[in-house]
């Protein structure tokens, strides 16, 4: 069950169907975009800060809010630009 934390971060989905394996991708994306603090914790403790950080790199540079995506370039050590353009 997901905490209520990251239920608040999933307005558009329906919480009860969420799989946390299949729908990792999208957890982990807004959670890093919209999370709290106590939702990056749940997070970083189901998933692990490496495979945060995997996930990171992956999500397009579309979908990344420009403040979200310079703290976690900077807690996770990427660099912005190694984000792709999905449309590139």
């Amino acid at each position: 069950m997901l905490p209520k934390s990251v239920k608040s971060v999933l307005w558009s989905y329906d919480t009860g169907k969420i799989d946390l394996n299949k729908d990792k991708k999208t957890l982990i994306s807004q959670i890093l975009n919209y999370g709290s603090k106590e939702a990056t914790d749940w997070a970083i403790l189901n998933y692990g800060k490496k495979e945060m950080r995997k996930t990171a790199l992956s999500i397009p540079l579309g979908r990344w809010n420009k403040k979200s995506l310079a703290l976690w370039s900077l807690v996770f050590n990427f660099k912005t630009d190694s984000i792709k353009n999905r449309f590139k």
